[in-house]
């Protein structure tokens, strides 16, 4: 196993559970299914992803030609794919705020003498604004340069950063395959070589590939190999020289930046500029083929059985032993509750009632009331909640308490009445009646938690990618 640095310990460790909880198995499985059958709209609806478009409108705006390119497209997007790899956040791993990102240009590149001039319409994908960010939901929209309205989306037009038009094997279940060479996993060399020493150290960069992608870069915004900037987010940038290098080509540190400066040059997308994930995670021996995603671990790990990831195991399989007065006890579920199994009703409701006067409880009485209050696995049901996957989070909650329950005041019933009310503030975003001004109210029990934290120094989040 290589040696990682602490920098590298902690992007990892958040990485896993990024892997673990943003894109569930069952969004995988579902959404496969769909596209299978063609239902492209299913299998978005699958991966939470809002559709902002629709092409008899694109038809009737922009001819039939290319709402017959953008359907074709819309029929090759994995959209559990796209969430797999959209830009993500530290500290929290959750989906890069108010981003928009091109999927797929269509048009000219560039208008006569202005290269890589956005003319093109784009199919884009955008993710809301963090006071929105409830259920983690992207939507999938075409921007118009000559149309450029996009709602209230705080920035509507795509960003050259972090664009995937270049990167289709990143959203196109067609196209996964490339993902092998195009992370570096099938080079010659290990995709982080640096011979030069072009980049700060401690960055996890993919400086092997980025003469090829950075031709790729440069081919597609209609220009000559020359220079090109790259971007290490809080590190900083820098300016490169692509130059013929034999039959290919090889990079420079760039003299001295043209006309414009650095705004004028193309940006290699983040996508090139940094390691995959899955390939670190890989290669450190922390990730198994078969907890990714099915198309990815297919090109990283051609030839290993990839099935979908199985679900977390059961957290209420079988019954749980409890220590009460001497013996060794069961609570399980009964009806659809979860009780005290060796202790009849009738005990159950005195031991109840003396509880409520002030005396000691039962021991399995209260073993019950701290599942529904504080269990066990109140930390995986808010990293579900945060990545948006509701119906995981309450499939634990029922797993463990039954679908008859009825939640008691705690920590668990205060997380999911403030994950149902943060939804509000996605509807109205969607609906354009948010109010940047106007706070969502929570639940009395949820703002005294909130209360009652250590105050923190407000940090940036920072990118992972």
């Amino acid at each position: 196993m290589p040696t990682l640095t602490a920098h590298g310990d902690s992007r990892l460790a958040l990485w896993l559970r990024v892997r673990r909880y943003a894109v569930p198995p069952s969004m995988i499985e579902t959404a496969a299914v769909r596209r299978g059958t063609g239902d492209w709209a299913g299998a978005c609806a699958a991966a939470r992803v809002d559709v902002d478009l629709d092409l008899r409108t694109v038809a009737r705006v922009h001819g039939r030609e290319l709402a017959a390119r953008i359907r074709s497209d819309l029929r090759r997007l994995a959209p559990d794919l796209l969430r797999w790899h959209m830009p993500r956040i530290a500290p929290d791993g959750l989906l890069r705020p108010g981003l928009t990102l091109s999927l797929a240009r269509y048009g000219e590149p560039g208008r006569a003498g202005e290269p890589g001039r956005a003319s093109a319409v784009h199919l884009v994908a955008r993710t809301p604004p963090a006071s929105a960010d409830a259920g983690q939901r992207i939507g999938l929209a075409l921007w118009d340069p000559d149309r450029p309205e996009a709602g209230n989306h705080p920035h509507p037009r795509p960003n050259r950063r972090y664009r995937l038009d270049l990167h289709r094997h990143l959203w196109d279940a067609g196209r996964a395959p490339e993902l092998g060479v195009r992370s570096g996993a099938d080079g010659p060399g290990p995709p982080d070589h640096d011979p030069l020493g072009l980049v700060p150290a401690g960055l996890d960069c993919a400086v092997g590939r980025w003469a090829a992608e950075a031709a790729i870069l440069l081919r597609a915004e209609g220009r000559a190999p020359g220079a090109f900037a790259v971007r290490f987010g809080g590190a900083g940038r820098k300016t490169l020289q692509l130059v013929p290098d034999g039959g290919g080509f090889a990079l420079e540190e760039a003299a001295e930046h043209p006309a414009g400066g650095f705004r004028a040059l193309p940006v290699l997308p983040d996508a090139a500029t940094r390691l995959s994930p899955d390939l670190q995670l890989l290669r450190a021996g922390l990730l198994a083929p078969d907890r990714l995603h099915p198309l990815v671990a297919a090109a990283l790990a051609p030839g290993h059985p990839a099935p979908c990831p199985p679900g977390d195991p059961d957290p209420a399989h079988g019954a749980r032993l409890v220590a009460c007065r001497g013996a060794t006890h069961r609570i399980g579920l009964v009806d659809g509750v979860l009780s005290a199994l060796d202790h009849d009703p009738a005990e159950v409701r005195r031991e109840e009632l003396l509880a409520a006067l002030g005396g000691p409880p039962l021991p399995c009485l209260r073993a019950v009331d701290a599942a529904h209050r504080r269990p066990d696995c109140l930390s995986g049901v808010r990293e579900r909640l945060d990545h948006g996957d509701t119906a995981g989070a309450l499939a634990v909650v029922e797993a463990l308490l039954g679908p008859e329950a009825v939640l008691r005041e705690g920590p668990l019933r205060d997380t999911l009445a403030t994950a149902a009310e943060r939804h509000i503030a996605y509807g109205l975003y969607r609906a354009g009646l948010n109010d940047p001004g106007h706070a969502v109210p929570v639940t009395q029990g949820a703002a005294d938690r909130r209360a009652h934290r250590p105050r923190r120094r407000p940090r940036r989040a920072t990118s992972v990618r």
